[in-house]
């Protein structure tokens, strides 16, 4: 269908006035949303780039992109032929390439990601097990995931191949997989838990809590206050922790509950002496996601890659 909806798109232009460049010079401006730096990824001068959009302004008929403070905003136009141009230049980036096939077993690579603390405990040890097996000259750098905005900025440069974590946020320019779902528990002090297995809706809100912040906030409200207080609840945030490793060590020996999702919790939960209970309320899953850019699919290490990562977590 994508394929049927990009030769409709051309097939309406005249080809024989279309210079391919112009359409690689659209995919460079919708990434990168900056005309100059849209050159430096293809190879042009600003000059060079800004006659290309004022071409493509003619071809469309239509401004394309319009200054703002935060860069070149595309307008619906664009953002209609994003999704095509991109998908028909990446059948001819195909078609060009060399026939040889790519090989995980030989290839040499070095491939960077960004991950959440969630990612880098669950998702990153089976893949790098994979990846050991499948492509062991392929070499992996993973970075943290702090500021998520920023994370997601870098993608779009180029400075990551890919993004994996929960919460992350959508940006036009990213193509998002869900990986799988993660639930939400709680836990508590194991010695605790064998007298009160399960928490009351009251024990919840009374009880003091343990958030984990990634970016060292100072107890905001979250989801889950967000969903309290739906309920004419709120919870008190004794303790704010950086690293979601040393949630269940807090709580161990405390009275200190934590919602943290749930295949960290059981993973750590014999380690730090903690038991894992339901929260109280119903609280919704949330998706474990890979972000990965749309020139990725026209990279062939990188397209293994990706579906290596879909693999993989169809196993965790």
């Amino acid at each position: 269908m994508k394929s049927i909806i990009a030769i409709s798109i051309i097939a309406q232009m005249n080809l024989a006035s279309v210079d391919l460049n112009l359409l690689v010079a659209f995919e460079a401006l919708m990434e990168e949303r900056h005309v100059t730096r849209a050159g430096e990824r293809i190879g042009l001068a600003q000059p060079s780039m800004s006659s290309a959009l004022t071409r493509l302004r003619a071809l469309f008929d239509d401004p394309l992109f319009l200054r703002s403070a935060s860069g070149m905003q595309p307008t619906a136009k664009a953002l209609s032929l994003a999704q095509p141009i991109s998908d028909a230049l990446g059948q001819i980036r195909g078609a060009l390439e060399p026939t040889s096939a790519f090989d995980p077993a030989t290839a040499r690579r070095r491939l960077s990601i960004a991950a959440t603390d969630y990612g880098d405990l669950i998702v990153v040890p089976t893949l790098v097990e994979a990846l050991r097996r499948e492509a062991p000259r392929i070499d992996l750098v993973v970075r943290p995931i702090i500021d998520p905005a920023a994370s997601v900025a870098s993608l779009e440069r180029g400075d990551v191949d890919v993004l994996i974590g929960g919460h992350l946020p959508a940006s036009q320019r990213i193509t998002r997989r869900v990986l799988f779902a993660e639930n939400f528990v709680c836990i508590r002090d194991a010695k605790r838990a064998k007298g009160k297995a399960r928490l009351t809706k009251d024990d919840y809100a009374h009880l003091p809590h343990v958030l984990f912040s990634s970016a060292g906030g100072d107890g905001l409200p979250g989801a889950i206050d967000t969903m309290l207080s739906r309920h004419g609840r709120k919870r008190r945030t004794a303790i704010t922790l950086a690293h979601v490793v040393a949630v269940p060590f807090a709580v161990a020996s405390t009275d200190l509950i934590a919602t943290m999702a749930e295949r960290v919790a059981r993973r750590f939960a014999a380690a730090a002496g903690v038991s894992v209970v339901p929260v109280p309320y119903d609280v919704e899953p949330f998706a474990i996601d890979l972000l990965h850019t749309r020139r990725a699919m026209a990279d062939p290490p990188l397209r293994w890659f990706i579906e290596l990562v879909g693999r993989v977590c169809k196993e965790i």
